[in-house]
């Protein structure tokens, strides 16, 4: 076992970690400088990752190439330089002008801080989108709103939806239509207050269901139609009981999700969402093999310690990426082999300790590069002096330590509270001060007093609510309600939010397990497993055999 100098937790290095290390360590001239173990266990090693990543928090600030007004993600307090994204990716300017000679007589951190001063970053991940300006890592998309890390949505507001048209407030929705508040679902259309469902149609507050129609309350079913809280029911039955339904109703939704929570939590849970995978550990897996403690991914082979990934080789520590080979401690963007210590690199290969890196290899230390090769510090050399001085380079960062370690939270272009990290690993002013994260003090004017307070019943609302200030119920942050999520509303009688959208964020992403695996036993069988359902959860948990007995 091995001891992770953040968190002081005990955590494995297998000898399959180790074969990877070995296969990712770069051979040059001959020789093999090897990858170190990893000395943080796999959560702070993801924590670090997240870090890096903002999707949420935007800004008003303004290009620092053209002075016009844009939105980012990068604060413009922090002074960092930022372009507009189609300004970055134009011709005005090359990464190679900000090249500058490695220096032995200082860290590499220090240097790359420098580095990443100089060159410019794009405001937003975008591309191919119409009216999607207050989004970001989303492409394909047709008029969005507040959504992240999506593709290929039209008419989508608040979340993150994946091929999906009209849906609002999701997390993790595929191929859906006409959703609202639903978490990890795939093809369903018309569903309310959701969890888990696949190939469903109109369902209302419902968890873990496949192929089921007109169902209210339920949980654990397949392929049903016409049930309330697990009971079937006539079509005419069910029917009169979905026309009393009253969604904008405060008190009617709270006593009817009481009501589904009990059957919820009577209904067995399965250990793991696995779909057509083979030899697999972590959640929500499909169409997968020998992929281990990774958690929402798709089509992935020999993959470890990853989340949200997808047509990933050979890979370990990524997230936020698709279609890599060989990649370690990596996250965002996609299409590269071969890339270790890096972000944002898109269309790759052989690339170490770099970030915001497209169609280039053989780059060591750099930021910013676009069709570049063979460069240290944005600095362009021969091939042969460029494997002369890498070595000595990975010495240098040896001596200090900095070599096998993804980059320190001081290179991060985000405050911790700014950053994906602090959704899955939430941490207080003080605590992140003490661990060297930038923390960002909240703006006053989001405060402001709400100008009015939304009826709720979704009939007496105006159209003047979309000119309104509303104050967030549980934050107090100030948020607004736009035309086309009021349209939603009233088309299906749900209620203008009383909360934020990053408060509604963070409720869905409290109703699902912790990325993390625990070992208990099997509710029915006594069988041990390895599960994301901790030993205090008083909700029955199955093995996979007897999951899928209760089942069919």
């Amino acid at each position: 076992m091995t001891i992770c100098r953040w968190c002081a937790g005990e955590f494995l290095v297998t000898e399959r970690d180790r074969d990877f290390l070995r296969r990712m360590s770069p051979v040059i001239n001959g020789k093999t400088f090897l990858i170190p173990e990893p000395t943080l266990c796999p959560s702070c090693r993801t924590k670090r990752r997240f870090a890096f990543r903002n999707e949420r928090n935007l800004s008003k600030t303004k290009s620092a190439l053209s002075g016009k007004e844009i939105i980012s993600n990068i604060h413009p307090d922090d002074l960092w330089k930022v372009y507009e994204q189609e300004e970055w990716f134009g011709d005005s300017w090359n990464g190679t002008d900000f090249g500058r000679p490695y220096n032995f007589s200082r860290s590499f951190t220090e240097q790359y801080l420098e580095l990443q001063r100089e060159v410019p970053v794009f405001n937003l991940n975008m591309l191919n989108n119409e009216n999607c300006s207050y989004c970001n890592q989303v492409a394909s998309a047709k008029n969005c709103y507040l959504i992240y890390g999506s593709i290929n949505c039209e008419d989508c507001y608040y979340g993150s939806p994946y091929y999906s048209k009209n849906c609002v407030d999701s997390l993790l929705v595929r191929n859906s239509e006409l959703c609202y508040e639903c978490i990890t679902s795939e093809q369903c259309f018309e569903c309310f207050f959701c969890q888990d469902l696949e190939n469903c149609q109109n369902l209302v507050f419902c968890y873990d269901c496949k192929g089921c129609k007109h169902c209210i309350g339920c949980a654990g079913l397949r392929n049903k139609e016409y049930f309330v809280f697990n009971k079937p029911q006539t079509k005419e039955e069910y029917e009169k009981i979905r026309n009393s339904l009253d969604l904008s109703n405060l008190k009617h939704t709270t006593e009817l999700r009481t009501k589904f929570e009990a059957v919820k939590m009577a209904t067995p849970h399965r250990f793991a969402v696995f779909l057509n995978s083979e030899n697999c550990t972590g959640d929500y897996i499909s169409h997968s093999r020998n992929t281990f403690d990774s958690y929402d991914v798709q089509r992935c082979e020999d993959v470890s310690y990853s989340a949200q990934v997808i047509d990933l080789k050979d890979c370990s520590d990524c997230n936020f990426t698709e279609e890599n080979e060989l990649c370690y401690e990596y996250t965002a963007h996609y299409i590269n082999q071969n890339v270790s210590f890096s972000i944002s690199t898109h269309n790759s290969h052989d690339i170490r300790y770099s970030s915001y890196c497209m169609f280039s290899n053989n780059l060591f230390g750099c930021v910013g590069m676009k069709h570049g090769e063979y460069a240290i510090m944005n600095m362009k050399y021969s091939k042969r002096d460029y494997e002369d001085l890498l070595p000595r380079i990975i010495e240098h960062m040896k001596s200090d330590g900095t070599w096998g370690e993804f980059f320190h939270p001081s290179l991060s272009y985000f405050c911790y509270n700014e950053s994906v990290a602090n959704e899955y690993f939430p941490m207080e002013k003080k605590e992140a001060g003490k661990a060297g994260w930038k923390w960002r003090e909240s703006n006053p004017k989001e405060y402001a007093q709400p100008t009015c307070v939304p009826a709720g019943d979704i009939a007496k609302v105006g159209d003047s609510i979309v000119n309104e200030i509303l104050a967030c119920g549980q934050c107090r942050k100030n948020y607004r309600i736009i035309k086309q999520e009021l349209d939603f509303y009233r088309k299906f009688g749900l209620p203008i939010p009383l909360l934020c959208p990053d408060c509604r964020h963070n409720a869905r992403l409290a109703m699902r397990n912790p990325r993390r695996l625990m070992a208990r036993s099997c509710s029915l069988c006594g069988t041990e497993m390895k599960t994301t359902y901790g030993v205090d959860r008083t909700e029955p948990v199955y093995c996979e055999k007897c999951y899928l007995k209760d089942k069919y």
